[in-house]
């Protein structure tokens, strides 16, 4: 059986070094260990013409002192936190993800040490974001670690209630409120931009739903406030737009690919490109997981 814990990627850059502190910050507000895994990214294939051996040992010491100085960081920024190191060797992604499988939460910078300065998603940040096998926060945005509400994309999806028992709990976790946030498209037959339409009523309607959506999570969560926003923008742009003053946004993971495993839709893709605060992709919940789901009168 395996001890619950965060897992953060620690690769020693800047964006690494951000999501540390998040990660940090998180353990303590979750009461979980917190594990700083670095990946020794070494071809084992081309190794072998390292007669004297030297070179791996060499990589392998100083792979060590980056988890070394990641949890160190850590410890200093909370220091009541339980903190574990792991080096593991092979390719980044595939070893992430292969970490998550045991995570309560993953949490990766927005870039790694092999991106471009331009790049706003590096890529081993978004493959282990489309495949891995827990939550995951990618931590980007405005530097320091973001104030503000919790905004939360709330739709029609089997797993809806899923996302806003995350983000409920986050918002008490945080001491913070939440903002539900509803994009749909109007009817209209109009020749406007549907974005420049008023559609007074069906606005309504679509409160009432969000409401009603709501209301079982609103008496579990009294002291949570909730706004709720609605919107004819697309979600992705509406989420974007609201964390400007957010300090975390979080989505379901809706991917539909052919690749088994794929659990991001367009719209958590284009915050983990675009958002200014970090994102929490919230994934699909096991079978298993599904049966323990609450109902609105029993407790977690």
């Amino acid at each position: 059986m395996h001890t619950p814990t965060i897992v953060v990627a620690a690769d020693g850059t800047e964006p690494g070094r951000a999501a540390v502190l998040w990660a940090a910050a998180e353990a303590h507000r979750t009461n979980l260990p917190l594990t700083v895994v670095h990946v020794l990214d070494w071809d084992w294939s081309t190794s072998r013409y390292d007669f004297g051996g030297n070179r791996f040992e060499t990589a392998r010491r100083l792979a060590e002192g980056v988890a070394a100085a990641a949890a160190r960081e850590a410890r200093e920024a909370v220091p009541d936190i339980t903190v574990y190191t792991e080096v593991v060797i092979g390719n980044p992604a595939a070893q992430i993800i292969i970490a998550s499988e045991h995570a309560e939460l993953l949490v990766l910078g927005h870039r790694g040490a092999g991106g471009f300065a331009g790049l706003r998603l590096g890529s081993v940040s978004q493959r282990v974001a489309v495949h891995t096998h827990s939550p995951v926060v990618v931590v980007r945005g405005r530097p320091g670690e973001p104030t503000g509400p919790i905004a939360v994309g709330v739709d029609d999806s089997p797993h809806a209630d899923h996302v806003l028992e995350t983000a409920f709990t986050a918002a008490r976790r945080h001491g913070t409120g939440l903002v539900a946030v509803r994009s749909y498209l109007p009817v209209y037959l109009g020749r406007l931009p549907v974005t420049e339409v008023r559609t007074p009523d069906q606005d309504e309607a679509e409160r009432a739903k969000v409401i009603e959506q709501l209301a079982p999570w609103r008496t579990k969560y009294t002291d949570v406030p909730v706004e709720i926003l609605i919107s004819h923008d697309s979600a992705a742009a509406v989420l974007t737009g609201v964390s400007h003053g957010a300090q975390l946004v979080i989505v379901g993971s809706h991917g539909h690919g052919v690749i088994t495993g794929t659990l991001l839709g367009s719209t958590g893709l284009q915050l983990l490109h675009h958002a200014d605060c970090p994102v929490l992709i919230v994934r699909r919940p096991t079978r298993r997981e599904q049966r323990r789901q609450p109902t609105a009168e029993s407790p977690l």
